[in-house]
């Protein structure tokens, strides 16, 4: 398996040349073309690898760095503008050896001063840029400083919770919660609640289905009961969007509501119920905005946050910047839960934080096969609460969690990692489609979608022009919506809206998201008459695509434009939201970033399911067509699936997986830190 430079690898028998991903410029003036920009950076703008704004920050670095007059200039210039694009396009740093093989291919090849990859290596180690650590070289990966402090700083904080007395808890309630709130078919449950109970730092992954929020709610509810007399459980519910923040609060509201439906003892209800009012909110939220910064919030090192157990849902969308922020926010006796599946999606901002926390957890199992802990030990006194936060507002004396470790033992991983493995949401075809996509099995993915035939929960179109097929779906779909909202009812038109998702990879292009919805606007305008000239006509489906503090609305919310009758009889309109509030009406006006959601992108769809899904796959060619994209795409539905796409495009999706730049993994399975000597430099995020 080769690996593209645009973080793309790519499977087959004979490897294929590793190839740029290029922009391609809209005409001239295209803003993404550097005016006077010379030497190799004004080569690679010219031949669309670098934009205007990678030029702009490497010559701001180098001027930074006290000037760039010397013979490693170009290296060091280059370097600086490519691991900007690295992180521009999701990677965390630039591989030197894949990136250099890869300018080699351009056509025409650029004239670089450097013979290989280890010549360049040495003169971006002689530059000023290195000297002064604004490009930080560590094992063939060139980082820009802030990634990788950030980096660093992550490892760093998982193992000094790592390092800390195991959490201490009643072994005997802990077995008897079990029984009772993951009763018999949920074995699989019940030992993953176990590991997360007993980690500081976990991570509990799975397929979608399989149970992983029912399992985290459990794990909540038995760990109330373990909450000292007098101190009740405080718990953080978050998640990366306001969409996928309403469906955790469901979904942990519901699993709550049954297991309190087995649980007979009036005390431990009455510890568990106030679980139920917990509000899930974005992480945005949960750390606490500041109006002076993107990428700092009130709750850091010094202020951190109050809760007992932090929950974190769709944490394969959270990037490395996020994940540091919250870990620096975290008191020391604070659990730590991160549920997620990597196969999904990442995040768009850089870094591949769950998968990579996954990986790393799978090779240091691999490298270290004994556990390093202490082993239990029965008749050991009970470890010492670690030292309290001094800015917490009450003393943690006795952390709650996992079974007694003698005195001064420590986790044996940074991160414990529970998997569940057996899907309960989709029927058998979806369910096999889902897996053959994971594993990477293009014939069997291929064979899930043309069982299809036989059954009603996966369909596959290969019209190359789908639009005829497509033209009835969609416009019976809009129709529905269009009319409840026409009559006023809200809660109908939004319930309708969960009922279908078309997922696209592109925003823009025939196969793209804004084509498709003018489309269906075009179809509804010939059912109903009514021109749709206004943009906040009654009936438009809505998605909220930044957050919105004012209004309470976050990314990832939808609603509807529905119309409204006054006392006096003349009409109205509003835009009815539902999200992590509720459905809450506001006037058109007062709405900023929002989108038409007759179609989505598979990104935007993150985090949210709907009953059925309509897949539109990009031509084989595209970047954007990975078997990550096509897996979260599928398992979006809850009962229905349709594919459409040629069989080349099918292939070429699970042919290729998402791979970012990053050293987090390597450094989370040797269990350090490689030596950082910009320990004492304020992070410059």
């Amino acid at each position: 398996m080769t690996v593209s430079e645009s973080g793309v690898a790519q499977a087959g028998a004979q490897p294929a040349p590793a190839a740029l991903e290029l922009f391609e410029p809209v005409d001239e003036h295209d803003r993404r073309l550097a005016r006077g920009a010379t030497g190799l950076l004004g080569r690679l703008n010219t031949a669309r690898v670098l934009t205007a704004a990678d030029v702009h920050v490497a010559r701001t670095l180098g001027n930074a760095a006290g000037g760039i007059e010397d013979s490693s200039a170009d290296a060091a210039l280059v370097a600086a503008a490519l691991a900007t694009r690295a992180v521009r396009t999701g990677s965390v740093a630039v591989d030197l050896a894949q990136i250099d093989a890869a300018l080699r291919r351009l056509e025409p090849a650029p004239d670089l001063p450097w013979a290989g990859p280890g010549e360049w290596l040495q003169q971006l180690l002689d530059s000023s840029l290195v000297r002064h650590r604004a490009l930080v070289v560590e094992h063939g990966l060139v980082y820009l400083q802030r990634y990788h402090h950030q980096e660093v700083q992550v490892v760093r904080d998982l193992l000094a919770r790592a390092d800390q007395p195991a959490p201490a808890v009643d072994v005997a309630l802990l077995e008897q919660g079990l029984t009772r709130v993951f009763p018999e078919g949920w074995e699989e449950q019940r030992e993953a609640a176990r590991v997360v109970a007993g980690s500081w730092t976990s991570v509990l992954t799975g397929g979608p289905g399989t149970g992983k929020t029912s399992t985290v709610a459990g794990v909540l509810a038995l760990l109330a009961e373990q909450a000292p007399p007098g101190q009740p459980l405080r718990v953080g519910l978050a998640a990366p969007t306001g969409k996928a923040a309403a469906r955790m609060q469901e979904a942990v509201s519901s699993a709550l509501h049954e297991i309190l439906d087995r649980t007979q003892d009036p005390a431990v209800r009455d510890l568990v119920e106030p679980l139920r009012e917990v509000t899930a909110v974005t992480l945005h939220r949960l750390l606490g905005r500041r109006p002076d910064s993107s990428t700092r919030f009130r709750h850091d090192r010094d202020h951190h946050l109050p809760h007992d157990v932090v929950l974190v849902d769709e944490t394969s969308m959270v990037s490395l910047t996020h994940m540091a922020r919250l870990l620096e926010a975290l008191r020391p006796t604070t659990r730590l839960i991160l549920v997620g599946d990597p196969d999904q999606l990442v995040s768009i901002d850089a870094g591949a934080v769950l998968a990579d926390l996954v990986a790393g957890e799978e090779a240091s199992d691999a490298a270290t096969p004994e556990d390093s802990a202490a082993p239990e030990d029965p008749a050991a006194p009970e470890d010492p609460a670690a030292p309290e936060d001094p800015a917490a507002p009450r003393d943690a004396a006795a952390p709650v969690g996992a079974p007694t470790r003698s005195p001064g033992s420590r986790s044996a991983r940074p991160v414990s990692v529970a998997r569940l493995r057996t899907s309960h949401r989709f029927g058998e075809t979806i369910g096999s489609l889902a897996e053959a996509l994971r594993e990477g099995d293009a014939d069997a993915v291929v064979r899930a979608l043309r069982s299809g035939d036989r059954s009603a929960q996966v369909t596959w179109v290969e019209d190359p022009d789908p639009a005829a097929y497509l033209r009835p779906v969609l416009t019976t779909h809009a129709l529905a919506l269009y009319r409840a909202a026409q009559a006023g009812h809200s809660r109908e038109a939004l319930d309708l809206l969960g009922r279908h998702r078309l997922l696209c990879a592109h925003r823009e292009g025939p196969w793209g998201v804004r084509t498709w919805n003018r489309a269906v606007e075009g179809w509804l305008t010939e059912e109903t008459g009514d021109g749709l000239y206004d943009p906040m006509y009654v009936g438009r489906p809505l998605l909220v695509t930044a957050n919105d503090y004012a209004t309470g609305v976050f990314n990832g919310d939808t609603g509807v434009v529905v119309a409204t009758r006054r006392a006096d009889g003349t009409t109205g309109r509003v835009a009815v939201i539902r999200g992590t509030e509720g459905d809450q009406p506001f006037g058109t006006g007062r709405l900023g970033d929002i989108d038409t959601m007759h179609a989505m992108t598979v990104h935007k769809a993150q985090g949210s399911q709907a009953e059925e899904v309509t897949v539109l796959l990009p031509p084989e060619e595209s970047p954007l067509l990975t078997r990550e994209l096509f897996y979260t795409a599928v398992t979006r539905a809850r009962e229905r699936v349709r594919v459409v796409g040629s069989e080349a495009a099918v292939r070429a999706a699970v042919g290729r997986r998402v791979q970012r730049a990053s050293g987090l993994r390597q450094r989370l399975a040797v269990q350090e830190v490689a030596r950082d000597d910009a320990a004492d430099v304020t992070d410059p995020g």
